[in-house]
């Protein structure tokens, strides 16, 4: 069989080589693939730090009105108690207001700590010194309230002694008039004891003062077998009884009270007899001394009470209009008019 020698061979000829500029872009992609890999690293510790940042901020925030909270919570707080410990004595009264005065004028300094975080530590230490001057008050406050409730109580007693010394006085010159030198000398400390009752009653306030309402006073014709009529004439009249009504007052202490009395006459003078417990007092409305006629202690509950007492002077009362006001801590309290024909 013949070969047929006309088919050509098989071609072997190589793939064309490669493109360098392909080769270029590929490096180039990896470097700015690498490059965007950085940055993004880059950009997350910077975004992490800011949130640390923040977070760090927002609790410096929190922490400075948390701190603003307990300021404003502590200082009413201590207002409140202040005010509460607040009572008639002026005395006490201007304490509480210097230290209220006080109290604010630190609070206003943490304040202005409390606008800046770096002043937290130091806003702290301020507000601990705070509690600590109000603990301080207080303890005052109270130390000044107990040492007035003292002097209250000394006040009441002399007013016992002198009524006792009025007694004694009384007794001393009906029994001896050779004791005349006891008695002026009995009569000099009673004026000493009603000064010194008229310097304290001074540091009372007047809203403590009791009221009196519903005062009635009427003649009384004493009979021969001791019993007593109402009588309208002055010649008929042996004694006058007065009643009237005190008033709630919860300013007032609960405990003894005293009502002065004064019986102004027709002639424009007040009705007094030392031997039966007239004396002076002294009107704190205007400073003046003036005499009284009688006086009614009563145990005050803070209540309204009905009060009755009798005058009689052993002496003829004249015909005419009669005035009695009714003074408790040296202020008026109530006033009224009466007539015998």
């Amino acid at each position: 069989m013949a070969t047929n020698t006309n088919n050509p061979k098989p071609s072997s000829t190589p793939p064309p080589p490669k493109d360098d500029g392909q080769q270029r872009l590929k490096i180039a992609a990896i470097v700015t693939i690498a490059v965007l890999a950085i940055l993004c690293i880059v950009l997350v510790i910077s975004l992490v730090n800011k949130d640390n940042a923040n977070d760090e901020l927002t609790y410096e925030l929190n922490e400075s009105e948390q701190l603003k909270a307990e300021l404003e919570k502590q200082y009413y707080e201590a207002l409140s108690e202040m005010e509460e410990l607040r009572g008639s004595n002026e005395e006490l009264n201007a304490l509480i207001e210097s230290q209220k005065m006080e109290l604010k004028d630190a609070k206003d300094r943490i304040d202005v700590l409390l606008r800046d975080s770096r002043n937290l530590e130091k806003a702290r230490r301020e507000i601990r010194n705070m509690n600590s001057k109000v603990d301080q008050y207080l303890a005052e406050i109270n130390q000044l309230r107990q040492e007035n409730e003292e002097l209250t109580a000394r006040t009441a007693e002399l007013t016992q002694e002198n009524s006792a010394l009025a007694s004694n006085l009384d007794s001393a010159q009906i029994r001896n008039m050779e004791l005349s030198s006891t008695k002026a000398a009995l009569v000099n400390e009673k004026e000493a004891l009603e000064a010194d009752r008229a310097r304290l009653a001074k540091k009372v306030n007047i809203a403590s003062v009791i009221k009196v309402e519903g005062i009635e006073a009427e003649g009384l014709k004493v009979r021969n077998n001791g019993k007593t009529a109402t009588r309208r004439r002055a010649k008929n009249v042996d004694q006058l009884q007065l009643c009237f009504n005190t008033t709630a007052n919860q300013v007032a202490n609960p405990g003894m009270e005293e009502f002065v009395v004064r019986i102004i006459s027709p002639l424009g003078e007040t009705m007094a007899v030392e031997s039966m417990g007239s004396g002076v007092f002294v009107n704190n409305a205007t400073g003046e001394r003036s005499r009284y006629t009688m006086v009614k202690e009563v145990d005050y509950d803070q209540d309204e009470q009905r009060l009755c007492m009798v005058w009689a002077p052993n002496s003829a009362f004249q015909e005419g209009n009669y005035e009695v006001e009714i003074y408790n801590k040296g202020h008026l309290a109530g006033k009224s008019a009466f007539r015998l024909k």
